[in-house]
């Protein structure tokens, strides 16, 4: 795997394997010209910094490998591969994982349960994709989802600590104005949800997931922001100008 990339000065992609995955991820190929060459470029230096890991009998494939970090780079294509590096590891599993998870309540009762997990960032650890969902992201744009750019901007929420719903910015200010409006939209989302789930009313475009907390809102807006545009921008008409700024690295520290 990437016997390519050993070559040195370090190659570009091959051009059989990037027209392979935009054919497979259509949101990727119909970027603008410049933002596709950048991502091909930005892919090449993600896969030179990072190791992948097959798990439960999984093989990573040069394919399987740009197909991930192609759609990792897209939220960092302006920010740089700085917001990366806290971590090396990349696990592949075939399918979603069952996770045993144990829960502590206000009252001090300890909860054990079962999650069922398409993917997962550690903070200052890896990152766990499962295949299935990383494969289906190209017709899964339609409806906002995408595990790879969901588990990525984990990341970049957790550079500054506990993942909350804000990225690292400049100031305190610019702290403050950020969580004022990711947290009035994510109430006002949150409130669409319950409407949906226990009176009947329309489901919600984006993942209900993301009413679950305001970091997974986060995490949920963004993965549709960058494989949906248009309809994202439609549906959270004030908080799209607010991720653009961030993205470009307008606001970004």
């Amino acid at each position: 795997m990437f016997d390519w990339l050993r070559r040195r000065p370090a190659p570009a992609v091959p051009e059989a394997l990037w027209r392979a995955v935009l054919a497979q991820f259509p949101f990727l190929a119909a970027r603008p010209a410049a933002d596709v060459a950048g991502l091909r470029a930005l892919a090449a230096q993600f896969l030179a910094g990072k190791e992948f890991h097959g798990a439960n009998g999984f093989v990573i494939t040069d394919e399987v490998a740009l197909s991930i970090a192609a759609q990792a780079v897209l939220p960092v294509l302006r920010l740089g591969l700085r917001w990366y590096d806290d971590f090396v590891g990349i696990v592949v599993h075939p399918g979603e994982v069952l996770a045993r998870r144990t829960a502590i309540d206000e009252v001090g009762v300890v909860h054990h349960y079962d999650e069922v997990l398409s993917g997962e960032a550690m903070d200052r650890g890896p990152v766990m994709l499962a295949w299935s969902d990383v494969a289906g992201a190209g017709a899964a744009a339609e409806e906002g989802y995408n595990v790879v750019i969901h588990e990525f901007v984990h990341k970049i929420d957790m550079r500054d600590g506990a993942p909350d719903g804000c990225p690292p910015l400049a100031s305190a200010a610019a702290r403050r104005q950020w969580l004022a409006v990711m947290q009035s939209e994510y109430e006002a989302f949150r409130e669409r949800v319950v409407i949906a789930q226990r009176f009947g009313g329309d489901p919600t475009w984006l993942d209900p997931y993301g009413a679950e907390s305001i970091d997974e809102f986060f995490a949920v807006a963004c993965e549709a922001f960058f494989v949906n545009r248009r309809r994202f921008e439609a549906e959270f008409p004030g908080l799209a100008p607010m991720l653009d700024r961030f993205f470009s690295g307008a606001i970004a520290p």
